[in-house]
């Protein structure tokens, strides 16, 4: 009888809502959730080069992190101090800026600088996911055009890691002329006979994978970034017609031929040295007998 009768405390399970809810009240830097298999990763889980734990898929890496880990810690940023023009007077667009100075401790959405990457000195530059989406303007387009032209005076091969949502539209036209100016300072380093290796990671897409993303002299990418133009709904509005799920997945653009390879984070410093090895020397005049 004293079973039949004993009282059972009901247990309100939280909704996801409320599970997220909690989840944001955490502190920075402690747990993320991973977008494709939408496990919490603990910060102390994640790798040095910023995989899940659990499916290895790679989560967005902060710039200086990669650029201390590409370098073994050999990184020395130039141009730090460079800004955009904001006299064009978009409305927000300084106050928003300041803002995203101070949350990322850069002034723009791309690190340049000068690095080791093995025992080979690169011209290095890293884009920023968390400034702009990445977006291309005056500043960035000035940093990139400083480290080509830079690179090209000191003989280095450059290795860029680029993530961008393309052309910045608060910028209007100027966004877009950046897209000539980096484009010729590719073409003078390339001139002088030197390396260029781009990685590609997600998103590449815009103004950025019209230029200088895709003129490098080798062109990696990392696995299911997302590479393109334009948005993929914006091309199935165009020609009234569902594109397929993999569509400007780096596989899919692989297949087609638009780049070289896909490289995994932990095997990408081993390839890029493989890649300056291969290349070393390059642009060099040889005074020895014809």
């Amino acid at each position: 009888m004293s079973k039949l009768f004993r009282r059972y405390r009901a247990v309100t399970l939280p909704t996801g809502k409320e599970i997220n809810k909690r989840t944001d009240q955490l502190p920075d830097n402690i747990v993320e959730r991973c977008p494709s298999c939408n496990r919490l990763v603990l910060q102390s889980q994640i790798a040095p080069h910023y995989v899940c734990a659990h499916c290895d898929y790679h989560l967005v890496f902060p710039a200086r992190e990669r650029a201390n880990w590409i370098t073994n810690g050999n990184f020395e940023e130039i141009n730090e101090t460079i800004l955009p023009d904001f006299s064009e007077g978009f409305p927000g667009y300084e106050e928003k800026h300041a803002k995203l100075r101070k949350k990322t401790g850069v002034n723009e959405a791309v690190l340049t600088g000068i690095g080791q990457i093995g025992n080979y000195s690169v011209g290095l530059g890293v884009m920023l996911n968390d400034f702009l989406m990445g977006s291309m303007g005056t500043a960035v387009g000035t940093k990139l055009t400083n480290l080509f032209d830079y690179a090209t005076e000191q003989r280095l091969p450059v290795v860029l890691y680029i993530a961008s949502g393309g052309a910045r539209m608060q910028e209007s036209i100027l966004s877009l002329m950046q897209m000539a100016k980096i484009s010729q300072a590719v073409e003078r380093h390339s001139q002088a006979g030197l390396f260029y290796c781009s990685v590609l990671t997600n998103p590449t897409t815009g103004g950025v994978t019209a230029s200088f993303a895709m003129q490098g002299d080798v062109i990696i990418a990392e696995p299911n970034a997302t590479i393109g133009f334009a948005g993929k709904r914006v091309i199935e509005q165009t020609i009234n017609s569902k594109l397929p799920d993999d569509f400007q997945k780096a596989e899919t653009v692989l297949e087609n031929g638009f780049i070289d390879n896909i490289v995994s984070r932990d095997k990408q410093s081993q390839v890029l040295q493989f890649l300056l090895a291969t290349h070393q020397g390059a642009g060099e005049v040889n005074h020895g007998e014809i």
